[in-house]
Parts: C-alpha cells; structure tokens; sequence
C-alpha cells in the first residue's frame, strides 16, 4: 500500500476549535501540536489580538514545514536559516520574519523543553573579542556574551508625521460626530484603534472631562478630554447613536443591516481607506495619526515619562521612536543654525 501523503499546505488554516478563539486547523481537523501552545498562550491571559498574532505566525511556520516534510522535534538553526530563506522569497518585512521567528523558539522550547539551536550555532557577528582579561587595563575579566540568534536586519524608518495641511485635509472629507470623534481620540490623545474599539459609554467622564482607557497587556490609563472632542461626543450620542441598541460600546455602526451592533476593527480601516482616497492622501492612515500626535506632543515640551503614560506603553524605547526627529523639524533646525552663522560671519 503507497504511503499516505501529507496534508496540502494551502488546506492549513486559522479558525475555532470548541471554546478557543483561535486554532489551527487542517480539513476541519484540529493540529494539537501548534492549538496546546495557541491554548496556553490564551490561558495566560493575553488580549484576542495577541493570540491571533501567534495563529497566523504559526500558520506560516506549519506550511512551510509541510512543504519542506520538516517536523518540529528534529529542527535545527540551520532549518531555521532555511525558513528564513523562504520568508524571504516570498517578501515578508523583516520585522515580521523577527516575529515569527520568535514564535518559532517559543513553540519549541513549549514542546522540547529546550531553545532550539542552543547547542549548535554559528552566526556571522560584526567582529570577535576573544575571552580572558581585557589587555589594556587588566582589571576585571571580559564577561561571556550571549548566544546570538539568528535575526533579520531591521532598517530604521523614519516615519513622517502628518503636516496641518493634510490633518485640515483629511478633516475635510468627515461626515459624522461619530468619525470627527474617532479622528479627534487618535490626534488629540493619542489612542490606538483597539483601543477606540474597546471604549464604552462609561469610560467617558463628561463632568470631570476624563477618558477612561484600557490599553495593550490590561493597562489602563485616564487622560484629560479636550474640549472640541467633548463636543463631538456630545453630538454623536445626542444625534447618530442608535438609541435602542443595547450594546454598551461607545462607537456604533450607524447604517445597514449592523446598525446598532459595536465598530470593529475592519469597520474602522474601511472609514479611514475611504477618506485618505477622498482626501487624496495615501499616508493618512490610523497610525499616522497616533504618531502625529506623539511628535506634536514631544515639539510642545511634554517630557518622555509623561509621554509615555499618555500613550499608554510600557517601555520609554517604544516611545522614543514614535518622537524620533522628522525632515521637517531637521530642515528648521538647520535653517535656525544658518542664520545665526549668517550673522556672525556676515554675507559674503
């Protein structure tokens, strides 16, 4: 009897298995080896979104194992050099290759009990600093550096902010209290889209002019309500919230078959794709705003640590890069010095 093949890779897929949110599945068949680690990743109470992060990782990781007729307890570094090999070549961002990556090592030493590769690694470094003492002082002995994992070189991007005239723009182009709301949460405080998602008509203090947000990791943070973004809340829940809904979501669909039921995530990208066309400006994403309202923060004075807390991260590195010097503020300082060079050589 021929051996039986092995499943198509193009059949794997992410779904719900029983109570889990996410799952990996094979033919309505459930693959227990990659769903016990998707299972405590869950039980370790980490957001909905975080654990479908790690289904689509692992989803990519299990067909290429498939097509490469791999399994998880023979790996080795040098498989994984394989695996990146193939990442590449189907043009995955190398921030996303790091990520899955990641995964990769967190599954198996979940299943192995081991890091894969801690045996056997040999990776190119920049230059090589053998052990002992070091030569030029002779005080202390030189300390074992760790391991290096195998790793794609991120190149640092530097991520403009929007100008007043594309905001003035892109605000030209909005309709409702409800959408002028959601834009003002992003701009004026800095909100992320899972987070405008998850508010609720409670989480707003309309008499002690508070926002109460839940953020990444059950994080919660209490920030001060502009005025203009009070008014428009106001406006939204008085004029275009549906009154019967039941759902206590602060953002509602307003129109269709959905009307009534909480905004989702694809419902939100779909306002902002229609409106950076419409407004003809192809960068004015909901990120784009978060981060302008970082580097507005940052040219107004605010200092890093109260940065940080308003935009709700739990490491100060994150937020230096969303205050990372853009062309413009370069372009000012540099014409600022030219002058004062100006006046004391004098025109030539």
């Amino acid at each position: 009897m021929a051996a039986e093949k092995p499943a198509t890779p193009k059949r794997l897929r992410v779904g719900c298995a029983g109570a889990r949110q996410f799952a990996l599945l094979d033919q309505q068949c459930a693959i227990s080896e990659a769903n016990s680690f998707l299972e405590a990743i869950e039980l370790r109470g980490l957001s909905r979104w975080t654990v479908r992060s790690y289904a689509y990782d692992l989803l990519l990781f299990y067909r290429w194992l498939l097509e490469s007729d791999r399994k998880l307890h023979q790996l080795t570094a040098a498989d994984l050099v394989q695996f990146v090999a193939s990442q590449r070549q189907g043009d995955a961002a190398p921030r996303s290759i790091n990520r899955r990556l990641s995964t990769i090592r967190l599954l198996y030493r979940f299943h192995c009990g081991s890091d894969l590769g801690s045996k056997h690694v040999s990776l190119p470094g920049p230059h090589y600093k053998g052990p002992g003492r070091d030569h030029d002082l002779g005080l202390h002995a030189l300390h074992k550096r760790p391991t290096l994992q195998l790793r794609v070189k991120e190149s640092r991007t530097l991520v403009e902010p929007l100008t007043p005239d594309q905001v003035r723009a892109f605000f030209g182009k909005v309709t409702r209290y409800r959408d002028l709301a959601i834009v003002d949460l992003m701009l004026f405080c800095g909100l992320r889209t899972c987070e405008i998602i998850r508010l609720e008509m409670g989480d707003v203090g309309f008499d002690d002019q508070l926002i109460r947000i839940r953020g990444k990791g059950g994080r919660e943070r209490v920030i001060p309500l502009p005025q203009a973004l009070g008014r428009a809340l106001r406006q939204y829940i008085t004029i275009e919230r549906p009154a019967r809904s039941s759902s206590s979501r602060l953002f509602l669909v307003l129109q269709g078959p959905r009307r009534g039921s909480p905004l989702t995530a694809a419902g939100l990208r779909t306002f902002f794709r229609h409106r950076r066309q419409l407004a003809l400006l192809a960068s004015a994403n909901a990120h784009r705003f978060r981060h302008t309202f970082g580097t507005d923060m940052a040219r107004a004075g605010v200092r890093l640590p109260v940065l940080q807390k308003m935009m709700g991260h739990a490491d100060a590195k994150t937020t230096l890069q969303y205050i990372q010097l853009s062309m413009t503020d370069i372009a000012e300082e540099y014409r600022r010095a030219l002058a004062a060079l100006d006046k004391r050589y004098g025109q030539r």
